[in-house]
């Protein structure tokens, strides 16, 4: 198995294993898509959707309700910490309406896309949707990917080189400093949708923004109204810096650190999605915690398949790529976060070795 640090240099990566019958475009994707469907995994789950957005929603309400019912306690950072990971799998919700797990039509997912995300967690819909279309499209592409584009991070020694102030000096130690960071993601979201509002790209900017002002004057008028403004403002954090370390550590394992692409260079679907993708390994509890994505394969290549049959995909597609002779790469949770911050530390070296020769 190759693994991201074992991995072929990303410019040579995404034709390993390549096969005569595999250069024609989309040809092993449309075998194991002829797979997957005659397992019936791409079929439905109502019922499942039916009982996870119940349980997510009453999970949301009952947060709220211990917020007015604990009163004037420090144990309200307890209560923040729960909404922190209350939001995050608001979040995971939201995620699989975009991808339209949940509904066959557009307009109903829309519709509860912008319910969950714009009104309960504060985060734009539309502005999520359009940044996480292009990642799927071109994943670790860094000129194609937003989720690599060079900012406070970098994620290639390229990108490092270019980096400068902030993101050069945060470079030098971004591995250490990446958890941290974390904390600051839950308002970036919050700052990112409504700068978003503004971009041409953006749909039904009115109904995003207003959706947006009525989460935020809920929020913090509900806030404010049932604590005292010093702990109002400990809670606020502590729930957002929860919900960015959670939301964090659902998503960067699934890529940082595996091949990446540049320019030109689009190898086909299947190879594009497979290469650049990390599974997690894990129990059913693992699945909970991860909403299903540390099967990021297979959901890359089947995105609108839904969560609950990842689980059942996994070894039809990992059998499938060995027969083909294309690198498939698991490995655990806490060996996934390792990877990852091996890769920050490994791109941020020149940094830190021009800082010493300065």
């Amino acid at each position: 198995m190759t693994t991201a640090i074992d991995a072929p240099q990303s410019r040579t990566a995404p034709g390993h294993g390549r096969t005569p019958d595999a250069r024609r475009q989309g040809s092993d994707f449309s075998r194991l898509s002829a797979r997957i469907s005659a397992a019936g995994l791409m079929n439905r789950r109502p019922l499942y959707y039916a009982v996870r957005l119940t349980l997510v929603g009453l999970a949301f309400a009952a947060g709220w309700v211990a917020l007015f019912t604990v009163g004037t306690s420090w144990w309200q950072l307890a209560v923040a910490a729960y909404l922190g990971v209350v939001y995050g799998q608001l979040a995971l919700v939201a995620h699989d309406l975009a991808h339209r797990q949940v509904f066959r039509g557009r307009r109903a997912g829309e519709v509860f896309g912008r319910a969950v995300g714009n009104l309960c967690i504060g985060m734009s819909y539309g502005w999520w949707m359009n940044k996480h279309t292009r990642h799927h499209a071109n994943p670790n592409h860094e000129d194609l990917d937003p989720d690599v584009a060079p900012d406070i991070l970098v994620w290639s020694r390229e990108q490092a080189a270019e980096a400068r102030g902030l993101p050069r000096f945060i470079g030098r130690h971004q591995a250490a400093l990446f958890f941290p960071l974390l904390t600051l993601e839950g308002f970036n979201l919050h700052v990112s949708s409504f700068r978003a509002l503004g971009r041409p790209h953006m749909k039904r900017r009115w109904l995003e923004g207003g959706l947006l002002l009525v989460h935020t004057a809920a929020y913090l008028g509900a806030l404010f109204w049932a604590l005292p403004v010093g702990m109002a403002f400990a809670v606020l954090f502590v729930h957002h810096a929860v919900f960015g370390v959670y939301l964090g550590s659902i998503f960067a394992p699934n890529h940082k650190g595996m091949p990446t692409l540049k320019g030109d260079e689009r190898p086909d679907f299947l190879r594009r999605q497979v290469l650049t993708s990390r599974n997690v390994r894990g129990g059913l509890l693992t699945d909970l915690a991860l909403g299903g994505l540390n099967y990021q394969i297979e959901h890359h290549l089947f995105p609108s398949m839904p969560t609950p049959h990842l689980r059942k995909a996994r070894p039809l597609v990992r059998d499938y790529c060995a027969e083909i002779g294309v690198p498939y790469h698991e490995t655990g949770l806490i060996a996934s976060w390792r990877e990852a911050l091996t890769h920050l530390r490994e791109v941020g070296a020149p940094l830190r070795e021009d800082s010493r020769s300065a």
